[in-house]
């Protein structure tokens, strides 16, 4: 599966950025699809995953702030961001778990878009 991110950008706090990750390939009756993140300095770190059955799953740092969905028709899938705060601040990458292995188990990687959040 190869995977495409884009959508990064510079936007103050508080505000909103929708990330968007196209796929491709060969996609198991089973998979999941998501966000990780890496912030200069930091280990990368789970952010957000939706099944093909429509199961989100996030990280409680942005829970209830990101919203993680998928448009199947265009093989997309986005992470819309609000409430965004200066310690989001990150590269984020798209990632597919394909075929479903285990929860947050994922293998494949897009390249990474860059977001930064300013105080």
């Amino acid at each position: 599966v190869q995977l495409q991110a884009s959508g990064g950008g510079l936007v103050q706090a508080g505000g909103s950025l929708r990330l968007s990750c196209a796929y491709s390939g060969r996609m198991y009756s089973a998979y999941a699809l998501g966000w990780f993140r890496q912030a200069t300095g930091k280990e990368r770190e789970f952010v957000a995953s939706i099944s093909s059955s429509g199961v989100t799953d996030y990280a409680d740092s942005v829970k209830d702030r990101f919203v993680i969905s998928i448009e199947n028709g265009k093989n997309t899938v986005y992470l819309q961001m609000n409430s965004l705060k200066p310690e989001d601040t990150a590269v984020y990458y798209c990632a597919a778990n394909n075929p479903f292995r285990r929860r947050r188990d994922f293998r494949h990687w897009g390249q990474g878009t860059q977001v930064t959040v300013s105080s």
